[in-house]
């Protein structure tokens, strides 16, 4: 679909936007640092294939950081003149930061939907949402393929933008299914009176919540803001609050351990098994 030329050029909207989703980006790359620390200190004996899965994040989230300050870096000081950065050569670390974004989201949903199959034990519904976020993760690459070849964002939004609707839709319908089925299960268990899985899809739908607003956000600018870089800022910025989402859920187990030991003094019989329950959610 044809695109209007670009404005004239206005630092703020522009570099300046991309530059305050870079600082915001690090800011929360520390919280995830810390919170990395914080799960591999408190819960040693976690399955290899979880601590694997958060080293992956890790790695995927540092791979990504270094793909947007070096974009910002040729942004500012190398093409510092030049003020058509829309029509201008695209960096090639910004396109690989959309690969690995896509690694980064995929890798979330997917322990999100494994949750979700941990607490309703009906394969449906998590299978469908490794579906599309597979989906998501095909069209990230098709993406990251397609801008390695194009020479600007002017380029890629006349020919292309259409496959950018499309992932981020796809990524949007995705987390509102995946909050929509947290509040039917957070309803369903209320009802029931387990608390602790209460509790635990409380945290989930939150931070689904967060994910979900942040991706509706991603899209309505990228379809009303094509012609400066606000969208851009808040891509760089919506992996990160996936990687913390996943890293905040495992490390709220303290948080479940501290409400079964509340819970354990007020008892004259101790229940073992809802114990159980709860800690094999989070585990492989």
């Amino acid at each position: 679909m044809p695109v209007e030329s670009p404005a004239p050029f206005d630092a703020r909207s522009n570099i300046g936007a991309y530059q305050i989703g870079v600082l915001i980006s690090f800011m929360l790359l520390g919280v995830t640092v810390t919170q990395a620390y914080v799960y591999y200190s408190r819960f040693p004996d976690d399955s290899w294939k979880q601590k694997s899965l958060v080293a992956f994040v890790c790695i995927c989230e540092f791979a990504q950081a270094v793909c947007i300050s070096h974009a910002l870096y040729k942004f500012t000081v190398v093409d510092y003149r030049n003020t058509d950065l829309i029509t201008g050569r695209l960096p090639k670390s910004l396109d690989a930061a959309v690969f690995f974004a896509g690694l980064i989201e995929e890798s979330v949903q997917g322990f999100f939907a494994y949750r979700i199959l941990r607490i309703s034990n009906r394969l449906l519904i998590p299978v469908a949402i490794w579906i599309f976020a597979s989906l998501r993760l095909i069209l990230s690459c098709v993406v990251f393929g397609i801008t390695l070849r194009l020479g600007s964002l002017h380029s890629y939004y006349e020919h292309w933008s259409w496959l950018s609707l499309f992932l981020w839709s796809a990524g949007a319908f995705n987390d509102i299914f995946t909050t929509v089925v947290l509040l039917y299960l957070l309803c369903n268990h209320r009802a029931v009176g387990q608390k602790r899985t209460v509790a635990l899809v409380d945290k989930l739908i939150i931070w689904s919540i967060g994910q979900c607003a942040t991706q509706i956000l991603l899209l309505i600018l990228f379809i009303t803001k094509k012609a400066t870089m606000i969208w851009l800022a808040v891509f760089v910025v919506s992996s990160r609050l996936y990687a913390n989402s996943l890293l905040a859920s495992l490390n709220s187990r303290e948080t479940l351990r501290a409400m079964n030991g509340q819970e354990g003094s007020l008892q004259t019989v101790v229940l073992r098994s809802p114990v159980r329950f709860s800690s094999s959610l989070y585990h492989f």
